[in-house]
């Protein structure tokens, strides 16, 4: 995947990584949705959590995908600021 251009939109299943937050913080998809997260910070970040949830690191422009296979809730953070949570819920 080509890496995302900084400020452009993100589709209705991924998540915004901006301003040292996941954006939506919650994001609620059905099973077997692909969810990537795309960094546009200038920071890096990790998408780590649940479930699998293990990206690498993620610089500026950088994306990471997750495909959800089973239902639940999935609590992420990013591994380099402990401040930084999200959710997914798979339904």
């Amino acid at each position: 995947m080509a890496p995302a251009t900084p400020g452009a939109p993100v589709a209705s299943n991924g998540v915004a990584i901006a301003g040292f937050a996941f954006s939506p913080s919650t994001l609620t998809v059905s099973k077997g949705t692909t969810v990537t997260w795309v960094n546009e910070d200038r920071a890096p970040h990790t998408v780590t959590g649940a479930g699998g949830l293990n990206s690498p690191v993620l610089r500026g422009g950088d994306s990471y995908s997750f495909t959800f296979h089973s239902a639940g809730t999935f609590s992420y953070g990013c591994d380099i600021h402990s401040f930084m949570h999200g959710t997914v819920v798979v339904k």
